[in-house]
C-alpha cells in the first residue's frame, strides 16, 4: 500500500467511482492540475473561493458569533444573498446541541473513511447531518442521493458518532442527512435513513476499499492504466482537470454544470486523537 494512501474520504470515493485513472492522478501521483474544469475560470473560482467563504461564516455563526458581526463579512452580492437566505433558514433552533464542523473517523479496511461535516444537529436521540452547497443549479434528488457523499456522511456517523449520543451508537433510524442550497433555500434535499440502507452502504464502502487497496497494491507489477482505468463516460471528461494526460479534450466545460462534478477534495489536517473516531 502507498505511504502517501492512508485515508479515503467522500470525494476520493467519487473520483475513483468517476473515473479510477483521476483518482490515481490525483491521490496516487498526487500531480498539479495541467487544466482548468471550467469556462470562465475566473468567474468559477470566484464563485468557489465565494462558497468556501460562506461555509466559514457559517460556521462562526454557529459557534455563537453574533449574526450581525458575521453579517458584516458578507462583502460581495453572492455572500450577502447566501447570508440572508441562511439568517432565514430557522430549523437549527429545533435542535438542542450543534457541531459544526466536526470530523468523524472510522477503519475501513486498510484506510480510514475520514468526513468532515458542516454541521451535526443533535436532538435527544435524533442526529442531522446539514451540508451546505453554494450550486447554481438545483440538483435533482435523485442524483445527491446516490452520491457517494450522502452514503459515506450518514454510514460514518452510524459508525463513529456514538460519543454524540451519551456513548450509545447512532441507529440509521435516528439519522437523516439535510442538503440546503444557498441560492434556493426553500427547496432543501432530505435523505431519511435505514438499516438495510447502512448495511448496503457500509458493504459498499468495505468493496470499494479493497478494489483500490488491491489496485494500489499491484501498481508496482503491472501497468497502472490495468488498474486505474480511464472513464468510459467521455462526457466527464470536460470537468477533469487532468484531461491532457489522457488525450480527451482541451477546451473546459461550463462552469454552471462543471460544479455538479468538481468539488473540491476536503482538505484534512488530521489529528486522530482528537476528533471522533472508533479504534482499529
Amino acid at each position: 500500500m502507498p505511504e502517501n494512501l492512508t485515508t479515503l474520504s467522500q470525494s476520493s470515493l467519487q473520483d475513483y467511482q468517476d473515473c479510477p485513472r483521476r483518482f490515481e492522478l490525483r491521490y496516487l501521483q498526487r500531480l498539479a492540475y495541467p487544466a482548468i474544469e471550467t469556462e470562465p475560470a475566473l468567474e468559477n473560482e470566484k464563485h468557489q473561493q465565494e462558497g468556501e467563504y460562506f461555509h466559514r461564516l457559517a460556521q462562526q455563526h454557529l459557534i455563537g458569533i453574533p449574526a450581525e458581526q458575521v453579517g458584516r463579512l458578507a462583502n460581495t452580492e453572492n455572500l450577502q444573498r447566501w447570508w440572508g437566505n441562511f439568517q432565514d433558514f430557522r430549523s437549527l433552533g429545533d435542535f438542542g446541541s450543534l457541531y459544526p464542523e466536526i470530523t468523524l473517523s472510522a477503519p475501513l479496511g486498510k484506510f480510514r473513511l475520514v468526513a468532515k461535516y458542516d454541521l451535526i444537529a443533535i436532538e435527544k436521540d435524533r442526529a442531522v447531518i446539514f451540508d451546505w452547497k453554494t450550486y447554481r443549479k438545483r440538483p435533482k434528488n435523485e442524483w445527491i442521493h446516490v452520491r457517494w457523499q450522502t452514503r459515506v456522511y450518514r454510514a460514518l456517523l452510524a459508525k463513529a458518532g456514538a460519543h454524540l449520543n451519551s456513548g450509545s451508537p447512532f441507529t440509521p433510524e435516528q439519522i437523516e442527512m439535510v442538503y440546503w442550497f444557498a441560492e434556493f433555500p426553500a427547496e432543501p434535499a432530505k435523505f431519511p435513513y435505514k438499516a438495510d440502507q447502512f448495511k448496503r452502504d457500509w458493504d459498499a464502502l468495505t468493496k470499494i476499499a479493497e478494489e483500490i487497496s488491491h489496485a494500489a497494491t499491484s501498481a508496482g507489477s503491472t501497468s497502472l492504466t490495468m488498474n486505474f482505468p480511464k472513464t468510459d463516460e467521455v462526457s466527464k471528461c470536460s470537468y477533469c482537470p487532468y484531461r491532457s494526460y489522457c488525450n480527451r479534450g482541451v477546451r473546459a466545460g461550463d462552469a454552471a454544470d462543471a460544479e455538479l462534478e468538481t468539488e473540491a477534495e476536503e482538505l484534512f489536517d488530521v489529528n486522530f486523537e482528537q476528533i471522533g473516531e472508533i479504534g482499529f
